[in-house]
């Protein structure tokens, strides 16, 4: 899955970058609440991870210029800000989940799951599509319930083509999917992923 964090806080954007790529997300970070607009707005992202305090703007309006942009790229909102009026505003404002610092590792990733779980409809983390059975949670892709071996890149390419089925995917979303903005290599690769 790739996922937008816009944390301005350097610390805990590494930490929440490093654990989520921990666990097979591709992750964009940016500081400021204009960048994670207008990035949100123009690339496609599974979940945007969002933080209230930014420096030029607090998260709830860079939330109401997304929904109002049309995204609805579900939002988990990552902030300090813990009490009851911050959370009901976090989700009365179209944050799918709120969560507050400081976090537990494995609070942060399950939480993660459960909205993108959501966001695709249901609460099973499987995608069937013919013989071919996509396990989100354990990352694992089945055919005729016989589990195939494959690398990371290969599983995440088969996994976006199961979210998206019915859909056209082109190479240029795999590739974003695939990789983050500062390595991505040439377009041919996915023929390579495609032909595995």
């Amino acid at each position: 899955m790739r996922l937008l964090l816009i944390e301005d806080d350097l610390s805990v954007a590494e930490s929440v970058e490093l654990i989520l790529k921990s666990v097979g997300h591709v992750v964009d970070v940016v500081g400021l609440g204009e960048d994670g607009i207008e990035l949100g707005a123009q690339a496609v992202y599974d979940l945007i991870v969002l933080d209230i305090m930014l420096p030029d703007m607090d998260g709830y309006e860079v939330l109401r210029r997304l929904r109002a942009a049309g995204v609805e790229t579900p939002v988990l909102v990552l902030t300090g800000l813990s009490d009851v009026e911050h959370r009901v505003k976090s989700l009365a404002s179209g944050a799918d989940d709120h969560m507050t610092k400081p976090f537990d590792r494995r609070e942060l990733v399950v939480r993660v799951q459960a909205v993108l779980r959501r966001a695709r409809g249901g609460s099973r983390p499987v995608i069937r599509t013919g013989r071919l059975a996509i396990d989100l949670d354990r990352r694992s892709a089945l055919v005729d319930g016989r589990e195939m071996n494959l690398t990371g890149k290969e599983y995440a390419v088969i996994e976006l083509m199961s979210l998206r089925k019915g859909v056209t995917v082109s190479k240029e979303m795999i590739l974003r999917h695939l990789y983050d903005r500062h390595d991505e290599p040439e377009k041919k690769i996915i023929d390579v992923f495609i032909c595995k």
